[in-house]
C-alpha cells in the first residue's frame, strides 16, 4: 500500500492538451512597421531628400554657366558641382532601380515613364528652338536635347540592369567600358552614347549597393571627414580653373577631342571618376536623414529636370545675361536663389498634376492587358468585399434566430 502511495505521489502529472497550431499567415504582406496608415509601403525620406538636394544643383549649375567667364570662383564653385551632382544623382537612380527584372509592368513603367517623355519633350524642344533660335532645326530623335540625353541614359541602363546583376564583377566591367568610351573617337553623337557611357559605372555601383552600405555615410565622422575634403576640392578646383575645360566634366568627348593622348583621357577619366565618388559620399554625408519640408518634392525631381529646360534657354537665347544688374557681385547670389526656388516650384504637385499626361501617361491603349495582374486585382477585390460583408450589420428582419436552450 505504501509502495503504492509512493508511486502515485510521484507520478508525473499528465501534459496539458497541445494548443491548436496556428496556420502560417498566408498574406505577403511586409510587417506593419513598413507601412504607413493608408498600408501604402513607406518612402525612404533620404533618398527623396538627396533627389531633391541634387536637382537643386543641377538647375543652380546651368544657372552659373553664363557666369563662369567673369569670375574664377563662379568658374571654381561650377568645377566641383559638375564633379558630383550627376554622379551622385545617377548613382541613387542605380540603386532605386534594384528592383528592376523586366516584368511587364516594369517594362510598361519604363516606356510610360523615361521613353516616352524622351520622345514628347524632345519633339517639344525642336519647336521651342525653332522659335527661339533656328526656323529650320531639324526633327532628330536620335540626337538628345540639351539636358535630355538623362532619359537615353536612363532606358539603356535601366534596361540592362538584369545583365549587370548576372555579372561576377559588374563594377570593374563598367568602369572598363567607361575608359573606352574615352579614348574612342568614332562612337558619335546618337543617343549621346559617349555620355551614357562614361557615366555607367555610377549606376552600376549604386545597383551594388545595400542599405548598409549608406548606414556608413550617415554616421558622424562620415559628415566630419566631408567639410576638409570640401574644402580642399574648392581650393583645388580654384587652382585648376585656368588650367582645364568644363568639358572634361561633361563626359561627352573623347580625348584626342580633348586634344591629349590616349593614356593622358583614360587617366583623366579614372581621376574624375574617383573625385566624384567621394565627392559624391561626402555630399550623401550631409544629406538629412529624417522628414523636412522638402521631402515629398523628391518625388517630381524628373518633372523639374525636364521642363527647367526652357527658362534656362530662354536666359541664354534671350540674352538675359547681359543685363547690367548681372554684373554686380550680388546677383550671383540672386541668380543663385532664383535657380533653386524655380527648381523647387517644377517639382511641387500642381506641376506634376499639369504635366501628369507628358511625364506618366498611363497608356491602357497600347499594352496588352496583364493576366497575372488583373487576376490579382480581381483577388484582392474579392477579400476586400468578403470582408466588407463580415463587417457589415445584418439586414433588418434578417437576424440570426437565438438558439433554444439545451
Amino acid at each position: 500500500m505504501v509502495i503504492r502511495m509512493l508511486h502515485a505521489r510521484y507520478e508525473r502529472a499528465p501534459l496539458p492538451p497541445a494548443r491548436p497550431e496556428t496556420p502560417p499567415p498566408t498574406s505577403t504582406e511586409p510587417p506593419p512597421k513598413a507601412r504607413g496608415a493608408s498600408g501604402a509601403k513607406q518612402r525612404d525620406p533620404f533618398f527623396d531628400n538627396a533627389k531633391y538636394l541634387t536637382i537643386l544643383l543641377v538647375g543652380v549649375g546651368h544657372a552659373w554657366d553664363p557666369l563662369r567667364a567673369d569670375s574664377r570662383t563662379a568658374e571654381a564653385l561650377y568645377y566641383v558641382i559638375y564633379t558630383f551632382h550627376m554622379p551622385a544623382f545617377i548613382l541613387v537612380s542605380g540603386y532605386l532601380s534594384r528592383s528592376f527584372t523586366g516584368k511587364p509592368g516594369q517594362l510598361k513603367r519604363l516606356v510610360t515613364g523615361v521613353a516616352v517623355p524622351y520622345l514628347v519633350f524632345e519633339i517639344v524642344y525642336t519647336l521651342f528652338m525653332r522659335w527661339a533660335d533656328n526656323p529650320d532645326r531639324a526633327f532628330s530623335l536620335q540626337k538628345p536635347g540639351f539636358a535630355l540625353w538623362f532619359l537615353v541614359a536612363l532606358f539603356i541602363w535601366r534596361l540592362t540592369t538584369p545583365f549587370w546583376k548576372t555579372l561576377r564583377w559588374p563594377v570593374p566591367v563598367a568602369l572598363a567600358i567607361g575608359v573606352a568610351a574615352s579614348v574612342t573617337d568614332d562612337i558619335g553623337s546618337d543617343l549621346n552614347l559617349m555620355r551614357v557611357l562614361q557615366f555607367l559605372p555610377f549606376f552600376v555601383i549604386g545597383l551594388q549597393l545595400r542599405p548598409e552600405h549608406f548606414q556608413l555615410v550617415k554616421r558622424r565622422e562620415a559628415r566630419l571627414a566631408a567639410v576638409p575634403v570640401i574644402a580642399l576640392t574648392l581650393l583645388f578646383s580654384y587652382w585648376a580653373v585656368p588650367r582645364m575645360s568644363k568639358d572634361w566634366f561633361l563626359h561627352e568627348k573623347s580625348a584626342s577631342e580633348m586634344a591629349v593622348p590616349d593614356w593622358a583621357g583614360a587617366a583623366m577619366y579614372l581621376a574624375l571618376f574617383g573625385c566624384g565618388l567621394v565627392l559624391t559620399a561626402c555630399f550623401l554625408s550631409w544629406v538629412p536623414r529624417r522628414h523636412m519640408w522638402f521631402t515629398a518634392l523628391g518625388g517630381g525631381t524628373l518633372y523639374a529636370y525636364l521642363l527647367h529646360v526652357y527658362p534656362i534657354k530662354l536666359s541664354r537665347e534671350f540674352d538675359w545675361y547681359d543685363m547690367e544688374w548681372v554684373d554686380h557681385p550680388l546677383s550671383r547670389v540672386a541668380i543663385t536663389l532664383l535657380a533653386m526656388v524655380m527648381m523647387t516650384v517644377l517639382c511641387t504637385p500642381p506641376v506634376q498634376w499639369m504635366f501628369r499626361f507628358a511625364m506618366e501617361p498611363k497608356m491602357t491603349w497600347f499594352f496588352k492587358e496583364d493576366p497575372v495582374a488583373r487576376a490579382k486585382e480581381r483577388e484582392q477585390g474579392h477579400e476586400k468585399g468578403a470582408g466588407a460583408a463580415q463587417e457589415a450589420p445584418a439586414a433588418p428582419g434578417r437576424e440570426k434566430p437565438a438558439e433554444a436552450p439545451r
